[in-house]
């Protein structure tokens, strides 16, 4: 009986051992289709490598666990690292993507930003509230909707969640991932395409993505939770640089103007200001760093008392993904860490958190290449 048991349990981990091994090895090379079309690269002109600034700097970027980096200014290539065409989770980034994706829908008139959702039909298994189904699309995308139900997946802030039916919609920002995969729900019954058509069809094709296949989409789901799934979005380095650089163009790109710059400007215009922001957070007026919260992008107000980031903004995900775009220096920064299982389950930190990200963004453009 020993020998069977034993015989068993070595098999067991064996497998667990080489789901592992698996997960975090390339996965890209095993796991993701490859591009399904081939997306023209962005013009090259990289500051000097042997800059001893711009070492010390790539060093630092080992040093925190970055996998890969790319910084546009005046739309070329002017730094990167790592391998940029690698696929990986891009966490709440996905958010940001959703806000682009429903500017052509709103100015057509298929979303209509003040329907409620009980008018759309929005409801869970054990009931939305009356003053929950009086949340407006506009209050589920600037995540103040008051809905503090549980969302199929994480990002319930237990910190700030209120009891349900406490508050009125369009009262209290909380960032609950509820409303964020509500907002993708409506876009696909109002448009009849998925998110990740959506994504192909504004994105992907117009901008030429390299690394585009969407085979590698995928949503979450937990019906025991929420009948909303999170849509989880997988992206290269280099086709997030391509978002960012479409915002900076204010959504124009090889002449055609894709998102409208009005979309581009109301949805990175400040909703929940910074004093909310701070109080959520933790934050008081003396950070370094500080935000306000629009439609699912998050503005800068503060930055190392810098002026060149008057008027940027980021998307921002989970373990270190971030699209951020700097106008002032007509710059977009792509940066990636790889989140795998050993990192979900906390055996590894490969992830790089909010404050080391922001203290390597000022590291960069402080370096006077």
């Amino acid at each position: 009986m020993k020998k069977i048991v034993y015989k068993v349990g070595a098999v067991i981990l064996f497998l667990l051992t080489t789901t592992v091994f698996t997960f975090c090895s390339s996965p890209q090379d095993w796991f993701y289709s490859k591009s399904s079309f081939k997306g023209r690269p962005f013009e090259k002109n990289l500051v000097s490598e042997k800059s001893d600034k711009l070492e010390d700097f790539t060093q630092y970027l080992k040093d925190l666990h970055t996998t890969s980096m790319v910084v546009l200014q005046n739309g070329e290539v002017i730094y990167e690292y790592g391998n940029t065409s690698k696929i990986n989770y891009l966490a709440s980034c996905r958010k940001s993507i959703l806000s682009i994706l429903y500017g052509k829908y709103v100015e057509n008139g298929t979303i209509d930003l003040n329907e409620t959702i009980g008018e759309i039909g929005i409801d869970e298994d054990d009931g939305l509230l009356p003053v929950e189904k009086q949340a407006t699309v506009d209050h589920i995308i600037n995540a103040r909707s008051g809905v503090f139900h549980i969302p199929a997946n994480g990002g319930y802030d237990t910190n700030n969640i209120k009891k349900r039916g406490s508050v009125k919609p369009g009262e209290y920002f909380v960032y609950n991932n509820w409303d964020f995969n509500v907002g993708g729900y409506i876009l696909e019954q109002k448009t009849g395409n998925t998110i990740y058509q959506e994504i192909e069809q504004q994105l992907a094709i117009p901008l030429g993505f390299q690394d585009w296949n969407i085979k590698n989409q995928k949503k979450k789901y937990n019906t025991k939770k929420s009948r909303y799934s999170a849509f989880h979005v997988y992206l290269s380095t280099r086709d997030m640089a391509k978002i960012g650089q479409l915002m900076l163009n204010n959504g124009q790109w090889n002449g055609k103007q894709l998102i409208s710059k009005e979309w581009i400007k109301k949805t990175t215009t400040t909703v929940t200001p910074t004093k909310t922001v701070n109080k959520r957070y933790g934050r008081t007026e003396k950070s370094s760093v500080q935000f306000s919260y629009a439609y699912m992008w998050w503005i800068f107000e503060e930055f190392y008392n810098n002026p060149d980031f008057e008027g940027a903004y980021t998307a921002t995900g989970w373990g270190g993904q971030f699209i951020t775009v700097i106008p002032k220096l007509n710059m977009v920064v792509a940066h990636k860490t790889k989140v795998d299982v050993l990192t979900l389950i906390g055996w590894a930190k490969h992830n790089v958190p909010d404050p080391l990200y922001y203290h390597l963004l000022n590291k960069f453009v402080n370096m006077n290449y």
